[in-house]
């Protein structure tokens, strides 16, 4: 049996504890071969030498973070204690900014592969986020389109969804056409709201810096020097996917998203999204990036939500 004494006197413990031992309760049941005991700024544990050389690392890794951020959150400490290789490590590890929104708030990145998402938008012109719903791939994309046009690394942004009635009728809503479709496009001005203030916002849709529209207003354009996303692409048809890939103009950047297990388009009719994943795919200047439950940061209960819903659906397969 051997023994570890780890020293936390250098960051504020209960940062490193959690709330109601959160945190450090999560560390000890990825340990249990270990017996693991905390006081005050001292962490102690028993056991195999091989498994305290693990815990010692993951300890640093906790503290080193600390040190860096002045805080942590949850995820953050399941991602540490999940890291598998130093590729991994330094994505968790790189907690730059992505853009500060309205009053002061700071969006990042917060899960592994959705710093993967910014690292491969960084270097390729199309990528394609794939993964299910609340794993914060949409809202990502528009915090990197708000530091693009920032950065005055493209003219304009533009945001784009397909209108697909999910179990609602278009016909029954009040309004014009853009009335009825802007329903649908309630997440994209959300997360813009949260990046961009009020009346700079307003401006840029006044002067169509920032372009929220369906998918059908695209038809016919090439976007030049634009920031362009293509939200919920699972619900794009084979021609309506082909028309948006081919709008891309000099100097765009373009990011797809969507989740291929939730289609709303009618049985007999292929997602263009599957479609361009399979054809795609070799693509070497296009860049695919696939979140998972685990990427999820909404409620806790969302990713459990997806983990019944993904065992009920493997089962009704196999009967």
């Amino acid at each position: 049996m051997f023994e570890l004494t780890y020293d936390l006197e250098d960051i504020d413990v209960k940062i490193f504890y959690g709330v109601n031992n959160q945190y450090f309760n999560l560390l000890k049941s990825s340990f249990p071969t270990l017996k693991i005991t905390g006081r005050d700024h001292s962490v102690f544990a028993k056991g195999n030498q091989e498994a305290l050389d693990i815990l010692k690392q993951k300890l640093d890794d906790i503290v080193n973070f600390i040190s860096k951020n002045n805080s942590i959150e949850l995820k953050d400490v399941e991602n540490i204690l999940n890291i598998k290789d130093e590729t991994e490590k330094q994505l968790i590890f790189d907690q730059d900014i992505i853009v500060k929104g309205v009053n002061g708030k700071i969006i990042k990145a917060k899960t592994t592969n959705l710093k993967k998402l910014v690292k491969e938008t960084e270097k390729k012109d199309m990528v394609f986020a794939i993964g299910p719903a609340g794993t914060g791939k949409t809202y990502t994309s528009v915090a990197l389109a708000a530091r693009a046009l920032r950065d005055k690394e493209v003219k304009r942004i533009v945001l784009t969804r397909p209108a697909v009635e999910a179990g609602e009728s278009l016909g029954f809503l009040p309004g014009d056409l853009k009335e009825k479709l802007d329903p649908y496009l309630q997440p994209l001005y959300d997360a813009l709201r949260d990046m961009i203030p009020h009346e700079k916002l307003e401006g840029f849709m006044e002067k169509k810096v920032i372009e929220v529209a369906p998918l059908a207003f695209m038809r016919g354009r090439t976007l030049d020097d634009a920031f362009v996303i293509l939200d919920e692409a699972q619900n794009t048809t084979h021609a309506q996917m082909k028309m948006f890939l081919t709008r891309m103009g000099m100097n765009a950047k373009f990011i797809i998203t969507g989740d291929p297990t939730q289609i709303d388009l009618p049985r007999n009719q292929q997602s263009g999204l599957k479609e361009a994943m399979r054809i795609l795919h070799g693509v070497n200047e296009i860049g695919f990036v696939h979140l998972t439950e685990e990427d999820v940061v909404r409620h806790p209960v969302v990713k459990k939500i997806i983990l019944a819903y993904n065992e009920e659906e493997k089962r009704l397969r196999n009967d």
